[in-house]
């Protein structure tokens, strides 16, 4: 079943109208015919699980209308996995983002690193991986859309840290296995990526004060781009989500 995003208030009569980027998506793009089915959120829990009508009226526009079938309010999914990504170079940001979508992270918080190559001016960079996260739940029919925090410096990291369940802090040496992690069941569980060029000595004690555990993924060293999904994915292996 295809998964597309409106507002909350559209959702709550008997039709709902599927407009703008969505709708000529849906109409366009998928081809959605009258009797087909669909799921329609508001990225916040809240799904109406509906069958094509047909084209929208009178605007012209591609987009569909549609019978609200049921309604379903999912919960937020406990413990919450939240990664603080070190910011990649070029384009790899935005792939770590749908990677990290796809599997199940539910926030995702930029970091300015020491040994980051870009730092973003303005907030263009966030705004970027905001639209590929709502692309990427739409994807892999996801009721809730992660949040894309601001970028961070590494003191507000900490903070972050400080307050979590459960931290970790991904170090290619580190002895302890991320798989050996107790993760709980409920609160928030933090995983720290660091950049291409690694975490600073500073940076790495000042998560350990914090109360994050250095661990490893494995014999391997992945990529600032793809770590965070790789992690999110043993840790949610670990918790009642995936059970």
């Amino acid at each position: 079943m295809a998964m597309f995003f409106t507002d909350r208030g559209r959702l709550d009569g008997d039709v709902v109208v599927l407009d703008g980027a969505d709708g000529r998506h849906a109409a366009v793009v998928r081809r959605l015919r009258p009797g087909e089915l669909v799921s329609v959120g508001d990225g916040c829990g809240l799904v109406a699980d509906c069958a094509v009508i047909g084209p929208g009226s009178g605007s012209g526009s591609g987009g569909l209308e549609l019978a609200v079938k049921a309604r379903r309010e999912v919960p937020r999914p406990q413990p919450c996995i939240t990664v603080i990504q070190a910011i990649p170079k070029g384009d790899r940001g935005e792939l770590a983002v749908e990677e990290m979508t796809e599997v199940g992270v539910d926030r995702i918080v930029p970091w300015a690193a020491a040994r980051c190559v870009p730092v973003w001016r303005d907030g263009k960079g966030a705004a970027r991986w905001q639209v590929k996260a709502r692309e990427a739940a739409k994807q892999s029919l996801r009721a809730w859309v992660p949040e894309v925090t601001g970028q961070v410096t590494t003191a507000e990291a900490v903070l972050l840290v400080s307050a979590a369940q459960c931290a970790v802090l991904l170090a290619p040496a580190a002895e302890q296995p991320l798989g050996g992690i107790t993760v709980p069941g409920s609160g928030e569980v933090i995983v720290v990526i660091g950049p291409e060029g690694g975490i600073t000595d500073d940076e790495s004690a000042a998560f350990g004060a914090a109360g994050a555990s250095a661990c490893r993924l494995g014999p391997s060293v992945l990529r600032t781009s793809t770590a965070g999904a790789v992690a999110a994915a043993v840790l949610l292996s670990r918790s009642a989500r995936w059970q």
